[in-house]
C-alpha cells in the first residue's frame, strides 16, 4: 500500500505544491461519500484560481499606473521651469464631499486612494505634496496623529485598516453539510420506506420500530459529527486570528509606539525598516535608500526606489533595503491588498501529506469495502430468493419479505457506511487543529498545517544564534578604544573609560554611535529615554549614552546625507554626515575584520591619528579573537574624512578608514538550550548552528550550547563556498558551526541536506536575508519578537518567545501528531475489516447478517467521529523524543516495536473474543464443547475468524497496521485469550 499511495498520491508536497498537483490527487479521491466535509479544510482551488486571476489584474493596472507616473516625470523634466509650475497648477476639478468637510478634513479617502495607487504626481502636486497632504488629513509629519474623540470621527470618514473577513460558520451550517452524505441519506429513504411500509403492516408504534431506530442512528451520527467539525472551526479561528496579529512602530501623540496593524488610520506616521511589510498605502516623509519590493502586487521582481520622487507606498510590499518615515493614506479594503487578502484568505491551506496519504487510504479501503457491500446484499437477495423459489412463493411477496429486502439494502448501504474510512483525512485535520491550539499556549503559532505534522519528521535543525540560542538582549561589556581594552560591564566603568579617552577620540565615538545606527533613543510616554532599534544597536546606543552623549544633541549637530543600512552579506553598515563646521565624514561600523580589514590608520592612546601598521594590526586582531573567545560579538567601528565632498548619488567608500576601536556585546545562552540540544541529540536531530559572527565567538557558543562536539567540525562561510560537490559530501554531514555566512551559504547548506542527503530540514531564522533558507527549508520557523515580517511570512511555525526550547516542543508536538493517527489508523482499520468479516462471512454462510444497520451505524460512530476524538488528541509524552525521526524515507504504516506491541494486543483481543463466543454457547453448563461440531455453521464463522485473522496478522500488514507475529507471540495470543473460559466457567457455578 506505501507504494501505491507513493506512487499515486507523492506528488503533494508538504508546501508549494501547484493548484495541478492538489487537483490531480483530488480526482484520484472519486470515492468520497460526502466530498464538503472530506475537503473542507483543504485548499479552496476555485477561490484560488479568482484570487490568481485579481492578482493578475491588479498587476496590469499597477504597472500602468507606475508607466504613466514615469512617464510624466520624465515629460516635466523636458519642460521648462515656468511651464512645469503652470502643468502643476493647472485646476483640478477635485471637490471635497460634505461630510469629510464637516468632519474637519479637506481631502476624502477616494482621492489619496488615487493619487497612491495610481502613482498620480500631478494631483499630488495640486494638493501641496505630503506635507499638503499631511495638513488636509489634520496630522503632523513629526509628531502624528493626536488621540481623542477624533479618532472616531477618522475612522468613520477613511475607515479601519481590517480586511472583510468571511462570516463564520454557525452549528446549523455543519449540521446540514453533515447531512449531504450520500449514504446516509440513502439511509434515510430507506428509513422512510420502514416507517411507511412496517406502520401499514403493523401498525403503530410497533411497525414503526426498525425506521425510527436508523432515523435516530441517522440524527446521532449527524449531530456528533457537526459538534466535532464546529469545533475544529472555531479552534482554526482563533488560530487565523493570532496568524495576523502584526505590531509596528508608529509615531502618535509626540512619541514613538508599538501598536498593532489594524489600529492604523490615515495620518498615522509609520517607522518602516527592512524586512517590514508595508501596513497600509501611505506617502514617504523621510528615509534612507529604500527599495521596496512591489511583486506581491505588480509580478515585478525589481526592486522600486521609493523617495521624495516618487514618494507611493503600497500595501502589501516589503521593505527590501532602507529605512523611512511613512504617512498613511488608505486603509483596509480601500486599498488592492485588502482586496485581494479577502480573496486568498478563503483559499485555504494546502493539502498536509498526511490528509493525502490516508485519503488515498481511504479511497483504497472504499472499493474494498464496495465489493464487499455488494456481494454482501447479492448473498443475502439470492438466499431470499432461493427460499422463495423452494416455497413455490417467488411470485407473490409479503410486507414482511419487502422490508427484509429493504434492510438488506439497508445493511449493504451500511457496509459501506462503515468501510469507507472517511474518518481518516479528516482525523488528521482533528489532530493538526487540536496540536495547533495547544502549541499556541506553548508560544508556537502554526501557519501551516502540514508543518505540525512535518515537524515530527525533522532530522536535522539549522539554527541561527542571536535571539535563537541567545537572548538577544544585548550589552557593551568590553571595549578597545584608542588601543586600550576596558571592561564596561558596573556602572562606574563608563565614566573611568571616560576619564581615559582624549576627548577628540570621545567626540568621534559619539559621533559614529549615534549617527551610524539603526535604532534611535525616544522619549516614550512616561517621558522617559528610550532605545529603539535591533539588540546590537540598542547596546551601542545604551553604551554611548552611558559614556554621557547626548543622541539628540548629536542628531540635530550633523545632517545625514546618506545612509546604506546594514547588510548581512556586507556585514557592515555606514553613512555619511555633513559636519557643522562644514566638511563631509563617513562613519562605518560592522563585523571587525571585515571593518579593520577596511582600514589603514587607527587613533592611538593620545587621539592622535597614526598608520595602522603591523604590530597594530597584530594587536587588534588578538584582541577581536580574545573577546570572540569569551563569546563576546565583536564589531568595530571607524571614520574617514571625504576631503572631497560627497554627493547623495555617489557610494560610501569600502577602504581608506581610520579604526577608532572595538566593542564587544554580551548576548547570554538562553537558559535550557543545553538541555534542548541534548533532547535533539537524544531523539536522532542534529542540530547546526549558522551564524554571522566571528568563528572563535561562534565556536565558544557552540560548545557552551552543546552544538559543537569532537566528531564536528566549525567552517566559515568563504571556506565553505570554495569547496567542490564532492569535498560538500564528505563535509556536510560533519558541519555542525557555520561561521562568517551569508544568507547564501545558509540556503547552500540546507539545499544540500534536503536534496542530496535526503533530510527533513528546520530552518530558524528572524531577518529578511533568512527568507530564502526558510523557503527552502521543509520547515522554517522565525523567531517571533526579533522577526522581520518578509522571514515570518516565509517561515511554516513562529516561534513567539524566540526560545530554542519551544523549537523542540513544536518537534514534540510533529511527532505526537503523527503516533496519535497511527493509533487512530490502527483501530480504525481493524474495526472495519472485523465489521466486513462478520457480515460477509455471515451472510454466506447464514443468509442473514448479525449487524444491523443501526448497530453498523452506532459502530461507525464509535470508530470515527468518536475514535477520531479520542485517539487523534493525545497529548504527547517525553518518551516520543526517545526515538528516531521517521525521515524523508519513513513509512506512515511501519512495523517498528510499537506495531508489534499493538499488534500482539490486538491479535489478543480477538482471541479473547472467540473464546468468549465459544463459552457462550452455554448459559449454565460448563461443558461448553458439547456438540460443537454439529454445529456447522458456528464451527464455519468461528473458523473463518481465525483464518481471516491469521491473513490479517501475517500477510496484510500495511493494510492492516500490523506486523507479523512469531510463534512464541502467537501461542501467548491464544493462551492469554484462553484464560477467560476457565473465568467463564468459575462465573457460571456460582448461584444466581
Amino acid at each position: 500500500m506505501e507504494s501505491y499511495l507513493k506512487e499515486n498520491f507523492g506528488e503533494v508536497k508538504p508546501k508549494h505544491s501547484s493548484e495541478e498537483v492538489l487537483q490531480r490527487w483530488r480526482d484520484l479521491c472519486f470515492l468520497v461519500k460526502n466530498p464538503k466535509r472530506r475537503f473542507r479544510f483543504t485548499a479552496n482551488l476555485s477561490k484560488r484560481f479568482e484570487a490568481a486571476a485579481m492578482r493578475r489584474t491588479n498587476q496590469e493596472k499597477l504597472r500602468i499606473a507606475v508607466l504613466v507616473s514615469k512617464a510624466a516625470f520624465q515629460f516635466t523634466l523636458g519642460k521648462s521651469l515656468q511651464r512645469v509650475q503652470d502643468y502643476i497648477a493647472q485646476p483640478n476639478d477635485y471637490t471635497v464631499p460634505e461630510e469629510v468637510t464637516a468632519a474637519g478634513f479637506q481631502i476624502c479617502a477616494k482621492e489619496l486612494g488615487a493619487i497612491v495607487e495610481g502613482h498620480d504626481l500631478k494631483n499630488l502636486k495640486f494638493h501641496g505634496g505630503v506635507v499638503g497632504i499631511a495638513e488636509k488629513l489634520s496630522t503632523s509629519t513629526k509628531n502624528g496623529l493626536t488621540s481623542g474623540s477624533e479618532l472616531n470621527c477618522r475612522r468613520e470618514i477613511y475607515g479601519i485598516n481590517k480586511f472583510t473577513e468571511s462570516k463564520g460558520r454557525s452549528f446549523w451550517v455543519f449540521v446540514w453539510e453533515a447531512l449531504q452524505d450520500m449514504t446516509l441519506m440513502i439511509l434515510g429513504v430507506c428509513a422512510f420506506v420502514s416507517l411507511i411500509v412496517g406502520v401499514a403492516m403493523e401498525g403503530w408504534p410497533k411497525g414503526a420500530h426498525d425506521g425510527l431506530g436508523i432515523v435516530a442512528s441517522i440524527l446521532l451520527v449527524v449531530f456528533v459529527t457537526a459538534t466535532s467539525d464546529y469545533r475544529q472551526s472555531l479552534q482554526f479561528k482563533d488560530l487565523d486570528k493570532e496568524k495576523q496579529k502584526i505590531d509596528i512602530q508608529v509615531t502618535r501623540n509626540g512619541y514613538r509606539q508599538k501598536m498593532s496593524i489594524y489600529d492604523l488610520l490615515p495620518g498615522d506616521i509609520v517607522h518602516l525598516a527592512i524586512g517590514d511589510q508595508v501596513p497600509a498605502d501611505g506617502l514617504f516623509v523621510s528615509g534612507f535608500s529604500v527599495a521596496i519590493d512591489e511583486s506581491s502586487l505588480t509580478g515585478e521582481s525589481d526592486p522600486v526606489m521609493v523617495s521624495a520622487e516618487n514618494p507611493f507606498l503600497l500595501s502589501g510590499t516589503k521593505v527590501q533595503d532602507g529605512s523611512c518615515k511613512m504617512m498613511v493614506t488608505t486603509v483596509g479594503m480601500r486599498t488592492q491588498w485588502g482586496k485581494l487578502m479577502a480573496t486568498l484568505s478563503e483559499g485555504g491551506d494546502d493539502e498536509t501529506p498526511l490528509q493525502v496519504k490516508l485519503n488515498g487510504v481511504a479511497t483504497i479501503i472504499g472499493k474494498i469495502g464496495l465489493f464487499f457491500a455488494v456481494v454482501t446484499f447479492a448473498v443475502l437477495v439470492q438466499g431470499l430468493l432461493s427460499r422463495k423459489w423452494q416455497e413455490g412463493t417467488h411470485l407473490s411477496w409479503s410486507g414482511d419479505e419487502a422490508l427484509e429486502m429493504l434492510e438488506f439494502f439497508a445493511v449493504a448501504v451500511t457496509i459501506v457506511v462503515v468501510a469507507v474510512p472517511e474518518g481518516l483525512p479528516l482525523a488528521v485535520t482533528l489532530s493538526l487543529a487540536f496540536a495547533m491550539k495547544k502549541m499556541m499556549n506553548d508560544k508556537a503559532l502554526v501557519r501551516h498545517l502540514a508543518a505540525c505534522e512535518t515537524m515530527g519528521s525533522a532530522t536535522n535543525i539549522c539554527s541561527d544564534k542571536t535571539g535563537t540560542l541567545t537572548t538577544n538582549h544585548m550589552s557593551v561589556v568590553k571595549s578597545c578604544i584608542c588601543m586600550n581594552v576596558e571592561e564596561v560591564t558596573k556602572p562606574n566603568d563608563a565614566s573611568n573609560l571616560c576619564s581615559k579617552l582624549p576627548d577628540s577620540a570621545l567626540k568621534l565615538l559619539l559621533q559614529s554611535i549615534f549617527n551610524n545606527t539603526g535604532g534611535e533613543v525616544v522619549l516614550n510616554k512616561d517621558g522617559k529615554f528610550e532605545t529603539l532599534g535591533t539588540p546590537t544597536d540598542t547596546a551601542l546606543l545604551e553604551f554611548g549614552l552611558s559614556l554621557g552623549g547626548d543622541f539628540q544633541a548629536e542628531r540635530q549637530a550633523s545632517n545625514l546625507v546618506k545612509v546604506e543600512p546594514f547588510n548581512s552579506v556586507k556585514k557592515r553598515m555606514g553613512v555619511v554626515v555633513e559636519l557643522p563646521e562644514g566638511g563631509f565624514r563617513a562613519h562605518c561600523k560592522g563585523a571587525s575584520e571585515i571593518i579593520l580589514a577596511a582600514c589603514d590608520k587607527v587613533i592611538d592612546a593620545n587621539g592622535e591619528v597614526v598608520p595602522l601598521d603591523e604590530a597594530s594590526i597584530n594587536y587588534l586582531t588578538n584582541t577581536i579573537n580574545q573577546f570572540a573567545s569569551e563569546a563576546l560579538r565583536t564589531i568595530c567601528l571607524a571614520y574617514m574624512e571625504l576631503e572631497n565632498g560627497f554627493s547623495a548619488h555617489n557610494s560610501i567608500p569600502v577602504s581608506g578608514y581610520t579604526c577608532i576601536g572595538v566593542v564587544g556585546i554580551k548576548d547570554p545562552v538562553r537558559p535550557g538550550v543545553k538541555e534542548s540540544v541534548a533532547i535533539c541529540r537524544s531523539a536522532g536531530i542534529t542540530v547546526r548552528m549558522v551564524t554571522g559572527d566571528n568563528i572563535n565567538t561562534a565556536k565558544a557558543i557552540a560548545r557552551e550550547c552543546g552544538i559543537l562536539t569532537d566528531e564536528g567540525i566549525a567552517i566559515e562561510g568563504p571556506e565553505f563556498r570554495e569547496k567542490s560537490q564532492k569535498e560538500l559530501l564528505e563535509l556536510i554531514p560533519k558541519i555542525q558551526v557555520m561561521a562568517r555566512s551569508s544568507p547564501l551559504d545558509k540556503h547552500t547548506l540546507v539545499k544540500q541536506l534536503r536534496t542530496t542527503f535526503n533530510e527533513v530540514v528546520a530552518v530558524t531564522g528572524d531577518g529578511t536575508n533568512d527568507a530564502p533558507a526558510l523557503h527552502e527549508a521543509d520547515i522554517g520557523l522565525a523567531m517571533g519578537i526579533a522577526g522581520t515580517e518578509v522571514a515570518k511570512e516565509s517561515a511554516d511555525v513562529i516561534i513567539l518567545d524566540d526560545n530554542f526550547s519551544t523549537i523542540v516542543t513544536v518537534a514534540k508536538w510533529g511527532r505526537s501528531v503523527y503516533v496519535n493517527i497511527q493509533k487512530f489508523v490502527q483501530f480504525q482499520l481493524t474495526v472495519n475489516v472485523v465489521a466486513l468479516i462478520v457480515n460477509f462471512s455471515s451472510a454466506c454462510l447464514t443468509g442473514t447478517a448479525p449487524l444491523t444497520a443501526v448497530q453498523l451505524l452506532w459502530v461507525n460512530m464509535i470508530m470515527d467521529t468518536l475514535g477520531a476524538l479520542a485517539l487523534a488528541t493525545e497529548p504527547p509524552n517525553d518518551d516520543l523524543m526517545k526515538r528516531s525521526p521517521l525521515g524523508r524515507k519513513g513509512n506512515f504504516i511501519s512495523p517498528d516495536s510499537d506495531l508489534i506491541l499493538n499488534t500482539l494486543i490486538f491479535n489478543t483481543f480477538v482471541f479473547c473474543q472467540v473464546f468468549n463466543e465459544i463459552s457462550s454457547r452455554e448459559m449454565e453448563e460448563i461443558d461448553v464443547f458439547k456438540g460443537i461440531l454439529r454445529n456447522y455453521v458456528f464451527v464455519g464463522v468461528l473458523s473463518c475468524t481465525v483464518l481471516f485473522q491469521i491473513i490479517i496478522v501475517q500477510f496484510l500488514g500495511t493494510f492492516a497496521s500490523t506486523s507479523p507475529l512469531s510463534l512464541p507471540q502467537w501461542f501467548l495470543s491464544v493462551i492469554i485469550g484462553f484464560l477467560g473460559m476457565p473465568i467463564a466457567a468459575g462465573l457460571k457455578m456460582i448461584p444466581v
